[in-house]
């Protein structure tokens, strides 16, 4: 017979076995995974110095970012990837298309990142951002006579240009970002002009093609900023001597703007600390942390409070296209197949 004590003593024991059922939560190892393709001593430096704030070790991961992305792909749940940290907006797209990479809410990073500089769904946050500049002879141009990147495909141009392979994913992207803004047939037409008036065939870096501008292989090259800011502060000689007679101009500011493209991370779908995770890409968009990849890595800052390093402000201000950043990964595959068809090696 069941009294009311009895009663009682068997809900005890119910609730008791329930909450033993329960294990507790399970705290995230001190320890975030990287798959990255950035390789700049900025990286290096922040990295330490979020290891010393937060107790969290750092693992580093680097290759070039379609094998990053193919491993994730391989790996799946098994990987031990936290995040994916990429130099170019289209293969974060890729990642995030490939459901390679979970969403990611934070208040800190919606105030730290500009809307357009990020995923919608929060997949990916832009870390810097890198334009794509006019370096230009000194003694041999009048930068009064530079204006737009459509210009560069000008006959005037013939046999002057210097810029990178079809395979750089700065040129795809800058491509892309043609079609996205002009059109397929202004881009072609851009594409096919470049050809034409190229110095030589395309070879080598960014860094490869201002050193050919000051050798007067050719007069102007089509660069990332961040490049010339890393040959001002070399300590290689050759360097520091080819710069010095290349300018820096900012193309389209009376239509677009500038092509920008960014280095940015997402958390992987499969991370196993995605707190921490959260806390090393919060870090990295601290204006502290901004300011080292400006003064230490020579790019442009996502988070608008951080203040600009003496060689940003000695380029002047410039106008971004901004408005295109999305479209990038999805036309990257219509830019490589223009770049084929007019013969851009």
């Amino acid at each position: 017979m069941f009294t009311a004590r009895n009663i009682l003593l068997m809900l005890f024991c119910i609730a008791l076995l329930s909450c033993s059922s329960e294990a507790p939560p399970v705290a995230e190892e001190p320890v975030v995974n990287i798959y990255s393709h950035r390789h700049y001593a900025a990286d290096k430096l922040l990295f330490e110095k979020f290891e010393k704030e937060t107790g969290i070790k750092v693992n580093l991961t680097t290759g070039k970012l379609d094998e990053l992305i193919k491993r994730l792909e391989i790996e799946g749940e098994l990987t031990e990837a936290d995040i994916l940290l990429s130099v170019d907006v289209g293969r974060l797209h890729r990642a995030t298309e490939k459901g390679l990479l979970q969403p990611l809410v934070s208040a800190d990073l919606a105030a730290a990142v500009p809307a357009d500089l990020r995923d919608p769904d929060g997949h990916w946050y832009a870390l810097t951002k890198r334009a794509r500049i006019i370096a230009y002879a000194k003694e041999r141009v009048n930068p009064a006579e530079l204006s737009t990147y459509a210009a560069l495909a000008d006959k005037k141009w013939k046999g002057k240009i210097l810029v990178r392979a079809a395979s750089s994913i700065y040129n795809q992207s800058l491509l892309a970002s043609i079609i996205a803004n002009e059109g397929p047939e202004a881009a072609e037409k851009w594409a096919s002009g470049i050809v034409n008036n190229m110095a030589r065939s395309p070879k080598g870096n960014d860094r490869d093609q201002m050193k050919a501008v000051a050798a007067g292989i050719g007069d102007l090259a089509i660069v990332n900023s961040y490049y010339v800011g890393i040959m001002i502060n070399s300590d290689d000689d050759e360097q520091t001597s080819a710069v010095s007679k290349v300018g820096v101009f900012f193309p389209d500011q009376d239509k677009n703007g500038t092509h920008v493209n960014i280095s940015g991370a997402g958390i992987t779908k499969h991370a196993k600390h995605p707190k921490n995770a959260k806390k090393l890409i919060e870090f990295l968009l601290s204006e502290a942390s901004q300011t080292t990849f400006a003064t230490t890595n020579h790019e442009f800052a996502v988070n608008s409070n951080t203040a600009p390093p003496e060689l940003h402000k000695s380029w002047g201000e410039f106008k971004s296209d901004h408005q295109a950043l999305g479209k990038l990964g999805a036309l990257n595959e219509e830019a490589v197949k223009l770049f084929d068809k007019v013969g851009w090696q």
